[in-house]
């Protein structure tokens, strides 16, 4: 099984990364050199995680020690909500760069298909008409100045999708979404493929077809998980701050899902799981932008 997924691009995205939101101050920055140090060669960031200072410190130590160098660590990060107007894009990634102590990100996303009052929290009050092409044109321009090395979405269904790919100069690299056994998202993995668009997700979870098939292999149920997302043909960012974790989670290559196991997680009843307070609220808001006349939702 490949270790890595070509993006339309031509660049090389890990199978499996680490994901560091919730990752808590303190504790994240040794969860991103642990993964790095265990063979991990994807950190997926976000401004709003609010940690990328101290992921910054953890990068310069695994460059400084001689771990690894820049150019063989695939480094996300995303843009957020409150900075969708073109002229703070740049200052947004900037900000990134700087915390994290690079010249480029090698996939720079943005975070929701929403736009939000500057300096504003997550609420439906807060949101503002959008207008994600001319967002999407400051994106181009990042990726025109080598600071993104690629650019995608994050969260965006298919009918967002849609609108951006009818207006996009740089065509979309990736789309990181909720994705896993139980929310297969079927018709958004089709669209993607059919566009070049690379999926990635974060999220892991159990279920007893995935219980059931670990318990046969002889694997952890979040190995299974992860293993049938790569195995689907996406990437995926498992999240955790617990070296054997970590370690146990990039164990994901050297077997397989057979094929009569693969096929029962088709029968898997779907759903969303919209599991934490802050999900629920961007959904919400999300919905909220759906209701409102805007050049582009």
């Amino acid at each position: 099984m490949a270790r890595h997924f070509v993006l339309n691009t031509g660049a090389k995205i890990p199978s499996v990364g680490l994901g560091t939101w919730q990752a808590a101050p303190g504790v994240v920055g040794d969860a991103v050199y642990a993964a790095v140090k265990n063979g991990c060669r994807h950190i997926d960031c976000a401004q709003i995680y609010g940690n990328e200072k101290e992921i910054g410190f953890a990068l310069k130590k695994v460059f400084d020690e001689g771990i690894i160098k820049r150019q063989d660590l695939f480094i996300t990060s995303k843009l957020w909500c409150t900075n969708h107007a073109p002229e703070d894009v740049p200052v947004a990634l900037d900000s990134t760069l700087q915390d994290l102590q690079i010249d480029y990100v090698d996939l720079y996303l943005v975070h929701w298909p929403v736009r939000m009052k500057k300096g504003s929290s997550v609420s439906p009050e807060s949101v503002v008409p959008s207008d994600i092409p001319a967002t999407w044109a400051a994106m181009e321009s990042l990726y025109d100045s080598g600071k993104a090395r690629a650019i995608g979405v994050s969260n965006f269904t298919t009918k967002k999708l849609e609108e951006l790919l009818a207006v996009a100069r740089v065509p979309l690299a990736a789309n990181q979404v909720e994705c896993h056994p139980v929310w297969q998202q079927a018709k958004l993995r089709e669209l993607c493929a059919s566009k070049g668009i690379h999926l990635s997700a974060g999220n892991v979870l159990q279920h007893p077809v995935v219980v059931s098939t670990a318990e046969k292999l002889g694997k952890t149920p979040a190995q299974v998980a992860l293993r049938w997302g790569v195995q689907t043909g996406y990437s995926v960012l498992p999240k955790s701050t617990n070296e054997e974790r970590i370690r146990a989670n990039l164990d994901v290559y050297d077997w397989s899902i057979p094929n009569d196991l693969f096929a029962s997680f088709s029968e898997i009843e779907q759903a969303s799981l919209g599991r934490n307070q802050h999900q629920q609220q961007m959904l919400k808001t999300a919905a909220a932008v759906d209701t409102m006349s805007m050049p582009q939702s």
